[in-house]
């Protein structure tokens, strides 16, 4: 094997950390799948590969945690100059263009605010903004824009986390907008005295109006009575005023053709209990002022932002002139979206509600947890992400690109079992009852199975509707029989045992033992919307045979259906279709 001592060590490092992280034990596949997406070129030694790593995984399992940390620790040093290599390797050949450097240590940030669950729009956002931390040896910080209490709970923080470390993506530092809540009021308050911002007390459907009509609100006067404008922003921070009654607005141009600029609102009143802090505050930032003022005190040097927020840009530069803060480059990249699968969290709570999709995990979604139930795996995700570049051009990819990076993962690790759909019995003559070991891999040795097998089978109607009498074919991997008589009425088929020849021309159809079967659901998921609308036939469920050993399998245990594609486990009895 090429470079023997390096794969050896780092087969080592993968499975003692694996062990590490999940109670002390570890296991083959797991460590194939890291090693294979890690080195891909060692596909062609793959047997090799297996051999080594069934001798490590048996190590690694005999030792007590302690030991394992002890020589995972040992190992980090050993592996530190493989590790700056394979950085050096990645800062030459990223797909990410140069950042425009301003003589700081690079700072990123990810801000999702905890209103729902995490989307693969997020992940693009959350890998970017990593990746850069990492290519130039920064930071990332992970900063949660709480500043809603109408939409946050604390489910939606923790539903964020566990995202993250799904994906793999690890903040350097955590934190909350809130924690920051009474220092960016002061700003807010400095805003407004310095007359750059004002309390406006109008309707919001006149404020709506004037701003379209590019008319200056009456309020705006106040600015010019110091003492008229610092009264008013007493009673909005000493409970006089309540929500919707008062509102800081930003000193901008009513002329100016980006309506943003046409005094945004800056803060607002919200009479709801927080998350975090319950019900100690009132008076909250809107996201277009706390973003920049964050990133500012934060020390964010490049703050990426999605192209949706374009038109912001100009209002997040002008608040931190106002105030003389440091202002960080802004880096501008697309949104992720797919035709017809939503990502809008407003969507997806309207279907919750409405009792159209289950939860935030429905598979039909693309939400992390829903992909994750699916049977993506995160370095999929990472590798579509990485594959888009960073680019403003909006574009929608074809769902199908991550379908086959998820597919090169699954493929070496996935156990292969047979399953028909809507089952058709085959009584076949002059056979005796008789066990088969069927191997879990075509290529790559993850073991076998055996499967007791008598008379009678069963195929997919799939594969009987195409079967003619007197027709020849192959049981795959059993042997080969004679088609005696259809009877489709009845839904049965008699057949007659021939040999066990393999012939490559002919015909191979996959079975499921009347000896060994237990009836099995698969969830295929489909486009959610179509036509703009809703699609009620977006989860098809199929019924059908499989092997028994599918039920042996852990919920979450991606594996392939052979001439059906891959899926991820559920239950004992049931699946989630992840793609072909």
């Amino acid at each position: 094997m090429k470079g023997n001592d390096e794969i050896h060590r780092l087969v080592n490092a993968i499975a003692l950390k694996n062990a590490v992280e999940h109670s002390g034990s570890t296991n083959v596949n797991t460590v194939l799948s890291k090693i294979l997406s890690l080195k891909p070129e060692l596909k062609k030694e793959i047997k090799m590969v297996i051999e080594e790593i069934k001798t490590v995984v048996e190590s690694v399992n005999k030792m007590d945690i302690d030991q394992q940390k002890k020589y995972l620790k040992e190992l980090d040093s050993t592996n530190s100059n493989l590790d700056s290599k394979s950085t050096q390797e990645n800062k030459s050949s990223h797909p990410f263009p140069k950042l425009q450097m301003t003589g700081t240590k690079v700072v990123t940030r990810f801000p999702p605010e905890p209103n729902g669950y995490p989307h693969i729009g997020h992940a693009k956002a959350a890998i970017i903004d990593e990746e850069y931390a990492r290519i130039y040896d920064g930071k990332l910080i992970l900063r949660f824009d709480d500043t809603n209490p109408l939409n946050e709970k604390l489910e939606y923080y923790e539903a964020i986390r566990s995202g993250l470390e799904w994906l793999g993506v690890k903040p350097d530092i955590v934190k909350n907008t809130s924690d920051d809540i009474f220092l960016l009021q002061d700003y807010g308050k400095k805003l407004t005295l310095s007359g750059n911002a004002y309390v406006c007390t109008c309707d919001t459907n006149n404020i709506h109006k004037m701003r379209m009509q590019q008319v200056e609100c009456p309020c705006r006067s106040n600015i010019e009575n110091s003492e008229k404008n610092m009264e008013r922003l007493d009673k909005l921070f000493d409970g006089t005023y309540h929500q919707n009654e008062a509102i800081v607005r930003f000193k901008g141009r009513m002329d100016d053709n980006n309506t943003v600029l046409r005094d945004p609102t800056l803060f607002r009143i919200i009479e709801a209990s927080h998350p975090l802090l319950g019900e100690k505050v009132k008076v909250w930032p809107t996201y277009d002022f706390a973003a920049p003022v964050e990133d500012s005190l934060d020390g964010v040097s490049h703050a990426l932002r999605s192209k949706e927020y374009e038109l912001r840009n100009a209002l997040y530069s002008d608040i931190l002139d106002r105030l003389e803060l440091r202002k960080p480059i802004v880096v501008e990249f697309s949104r992720l979206e797919f035709e017809n699968m939503p990502v809008s969290k407003r969507k997806i709570k309207q279907l919750i509600d409405d009792k159209q999709i289950a939860d935030w995990d429905d598979p039909r979604l693309l939400t992390l947890s829903a992909l994750r139930k699916r049977g993506f795996d995160p370095r999929a995700i990472r590798s579509f992400v990485l594959s888009l570049g960073l680019t403003l051009a909006e574009s929608k990819p074809p769902f199908k690109t991550l379908e086959s990076m998820n597919r090169k993962i699954l493929e070496p690790v996935a156990t292969r079992f047979f399953f028909v759909k809507d089952p058709i019995r085959v009584i076949i003559e002059n056979v005796q009852d008789t066990k088969v070991i069927l191997k879990n891999h075509p290529n790559i040795d993850l073991g076998t199975r055996q499967v007791e097998v008598s008379n009678v089978i069963y195929i997919s109607q799939d594969d009987a509707i195409l079967l003619t009498e007197d027709e020849e074919i192959r049981l795959m991997e059993l042997y080969n029989i004679k088609i005696n008589k259809i009877d489709r009425d009845n839904k049965a088929i008699t057949a007659s045992y021939l040999n066990n020849e393999v012939i490559r021309e002919m015909k191979k159809i996959q079975w499921v033992s009347d000896m060994d079967k237990i009836n099995y659901t698969i969830l295929v998921p489909k486009e959610l919307y179509a036509n703009g609308k809703f699609n009620p036939n977006s989860l098809e469920r199929i019924e059908g045979f499989a092997e028994t050993s599918v039920s042996h399998l852990k919920s979450g245990t991606p594996f392939q259906l052979i001439r059906f594609g891959f899926c991820n486990t559920q239950d004992k009895t049931s699946a989630i279709f992840s793609h072909r």
